[in-house]
């Protein structure tokens, strides 16, 4: 039985407003939702951390290859009329927000489509909302806000004007990150990166947060 709703992202419209994205709400929910959370990896630090710096087991690695898999591609390709052939993609892991994440960005230019996925239960806080953007400069003028819990998906192709962040929120914040990006040597670079920044974390939690200032996710 598969974890993700396809036919859920199969009807949901795709909006153009500020550029185009599209929300899924209960993209994993029920059961699903919660053997994906309590198969969660164990993260301690803030940052986004490389599946392969973590402990993926059971119903959290079964989400993973459906979410690298053809039909979820597909789905993806119809969507944003996108060809992805040859086009690798990568995962990263945030478990823990902290309160200097959130500022606006486009992400960088050697992504093509981002996808974010929720994995927390309940949300009461009114910081940690990500914002669909119409500029660099205000965070207020939003055209969506997306609440990250109930399995909630949310995917946007990049572009220059994919302006988005968030309201500042520190602590447990469980998101998954994919992307499919312009080549392999992308993957290398960034998860080499994500990976020293994580080791840094671990060794010195206070100093990293007080330089981590991205990561809208």
């Amino acid at each position: 039985m598969s974890l993700i709703d396809i036919e859920a992202l199969r009807a949901t419209p795709l909006k153009t407003d500020p550029y185009e994205y599209l929300v899924v709400p209960a993209f994993v929910t029920g059961k699903a939702l919660d053997s994906v959370i309590a198969d969660f990896p164990n993260i301690e630090s803030t940052g986004s951390i490389p599946p392969s710096e973590l402990n993926i087991h059971g119903s959290f690695d079964k989400l993973l290859q459906e979410m690298n898999g053809p039909e979820f591609r597909k789905a993806i390709e119809e969507k944003f009329s996108v060809d992805l052939t040859g086009r690798p993609s990568m995962f990263t892991i945030r478990g823990h927000c902290a309160r200097n994440n959130g500022k606006i960005h486009t992400d960088t230019e050697s992504k093509i489509i981002t996808v974010l996925l929720y994995l927390n239960q309940e949300w009461e806080a009114g910081g940690g909302r990500l914002r669909i953007l119409r500029s660099a400069t205000d965070l207020n003028d939003a055209a969506d806000e997306v609440s990250p819990n109930g399995g909630t998906l949310l995917v946007f192709k990049r572009s220059d004007k994919s302006w988005h962040g968030h309201e500042p929120f520190e602590g447990q914040r469980r998101a998954i990150q994919m992307n499919w990006v312009r080549d392999e040597d992308v993957v290398v670079h960034e998860q080499r990166r994500h990976r020293f920044t994580s080791t840094l974390k671990r060794l010195n939690p206070f100093g990293s947060r007080a330089r981590e200032t991205t990561g809208a996710y």
